[in-house]
């Protein structure tokens, strides 16, 4: 084919979106990059303001792992484009990186706005065109549409790569609002849902005014036959924090099936039941209950409080109140919604796509990123599966350019 008459439209230029439209215009094609918000990959940036999480360092088994019923799909994403590969990619663009010890990988600047300032520098230097406050309302007599401040344009690309993220953060430009025009092309769209999200929690008003903003940790969190070892955050709400998030999929699940979901949580992790009970064999003397399950017990007034949140009086026992130490059941009763959700569940079906993530409903018309039906927790998985489907993405629009289905390979 002759590339220089190819061009390719990327709608959205968030992460997924901004790799399809490097991968794409490194091959030669014309890439032009629509956004609808006035500046670029808003939610990336706010994202790393905490320091950004590039990937993860663990083994590629458990980490395909992380994404559930769509871990075989995503497992052929990262085979096209690896933690090992977005770390060398963050590493060709200045930004030296480093693993922390809980295995996530992150930029030494610790910051998303200078990994991102270099890498739209690289995407000049490509030639690739970043149109803001672009907004596409879908297709009409076989063009594109777009809304602009100079007013409507019809585009006519070769091939478009929609990346506009799912519903999550809605005021930083991922609305959902493409499911209609995209349902109406015959294209099979699930419920937006939240994910990595924060949970409701009927807490005693003397609790929640003393202790909401403070961190329960470490603590390890059970649902179901799933434990996951962190930090959790207690808010006026309820629950939130990386620990909440690796376990928001199944209690969501759990509450939309039977209204609420039941949390162990336990507040010493690193002792056994029976170190703990010794422990509290001690006697305690002259000490509020507090400050003696501070001493003996090593807990952090949150974590006392918490304990003392369970109706009734505390254990008398030194064996029974380690137990109960080690096994707060706590009941959700709610799940918050898509605007104070980090990412969603829901959106195109993955069943609606071939291997280059081409719509089947929509020939020369690819899907990457959040749009997809698949969530992850947070921890590096999220953006890392963001920009492979972007990767695959691209490979597909060169495949089908190429008359060829499915990514190239390489």
């Amino acid at each position: 084919m002759s590339d220089s008459a190819r061009t390719v439209h990327i709608i959205g230029a968030g992460p997924a979106g901004l790799m399809a439209a490097e991968r794409l215009a490194r091959a030669g094609l014309a890439v032009t990059v629509h956004e609808a918000m006035p500046s670029v990959a808003r939610k990336f940036l706010m994202a790393g303001r905490g320091g950004l999480n590039l990937t993860h360092s663990e083994d590629i088994a458990p980490f395909t792992g992380r994404y559930g019923a769509a871990a075989g799909t995503v497992a052929a994403w990262l085979e096209a484009f690896s933690p090992t590969h977005l770390i060398g990619w963050a590493e060709g663009l200045g930004q030296a990186t480093f693993t922390g010890s809980s295995g996530r990988v992150f930029p030494r600047a610790m910051k998303a706005s200078p990994l991102l300032r270099a890498w739209l520098g690289r995407l000049a230097e490509l030639g690739v065109e970043v149109r803001t406050r672009s907004r596409c309302s879908g297709r009409r007599d076989g063009g594109w549409v777009f809304e602009t401040p100079e007013g409507e344009r019809v585009e006519t690309p070769d091939a478009v790569v929609l990346a506009l993220g799912g519903a999550s953060w809605p005021r930083l430009g991922s609305d959902g609002s493409w499911r209609d025009w995209l349902t109406a092309e015959g294209v099979a769209v699930e419920p937006f849902r939240p994910s990595n999200v924060g949970f409701d929690v009927a807490w005693s008003e003397v609790f929640a005014d003393r202790f909401a903003g403070q961190p329960l940790k470490p603590v390890a969190l059970t649902h179901g036959d799933r434990t996951v070892r962190g930090e959790a955050m207690v808010t006026r709400y309820g629950l939130e924090g990386g620990a909440i998030y690796a376990l928001s999929a199944g209690l969501r699940d759990a509450i939309e099936r039977d209204g609420t979901a039941a949390l162990t949580v336990d507040l010493r992790p690193d002792l056994t039941v029976e170190a703990l009970a010794g422990r509290l064999a001690k006697p305690r003397g002259k000490d509020s209950a507090t400050n003696w399950l501070r001493k003996a017990a090593g807990l952090s007034p949150v974590a006392a409080g918490l304990l003392r949140e369970i109706p009734g009086e505390l254990p008398a026992g030194a064996d029974k109140l380690a137990k109960r130490i080690k096994a707060v059941r706590v009941t959700l009763t709610g799940v918050q919604g898509l605007a104070r959700a980090i990412s969603s569940a829901g959106g195109v079906r993955l069943d609606q796509v071939d291997a280059g993530l081409m719509l089947t409903a929509m020939p020369g018309v690819f899907v990457a990123g959040e749009m997809l039906d698949w969530e992850a927790p947070t921890g590096g998985y999220l953006l890392q599966a963001s920009m492979a489907s972007g990767v695959v993405a691209a490979d597909g629009v060169l495949g089908w350019l190429e008359g060829r289905q499915g990514p190239l390979s390489g």
